[in-house]
């Protein structure tokens, strides 16, 4: 029988790389290490497909409109997209990173 755990919030659930070295057992085990290993490198892969300009969804997004129209978006618009896309990943880093360090003094 599933047991209900309750609803997580967003910024407990967000961290960066303190947070991810926190996973890891303090007894090391090859077994563990690369399952964890191989669980983030999927996570990694389907972030990667989001729809965010700077990411290779950003790229599929735009090649889909692309083919939709039938007119390439202008470069200065993709540059801009780009610029965006790239604010929004590092501001999201940024965040990561500066919950796992408020964690840190909590």
């Amino acid at each position: 029988m599933l047991e209900y755990i309750g609803h997580a919030k967003a910024s407990e659930s967000v961290g960066s790389v303190f947070s991810i070295g926190g996973i890891y057992p303090g007894v090391w085990d090859w077994h563990i290490f690369w399952t964890l290993t191989a669980v983030f490198s999927i996570i990694l892969a389907f972030m990667n497909l989001l729809p965010i300009p700077g990411l290779d969804g950003g790229h599929a997004l735009f090649t889909l409109i692309e083919m939709i129209t039938g007119r390439k978006p202008s470069e200065k618009f993709l540059e801009y997209a780009q610029i965006v896309g790239m604010i929004l990943l590092f501001g999201l880093m940024a965040y990561a990173l500066g919950l796992d360090i408020f964690r840190m003094f909590k």
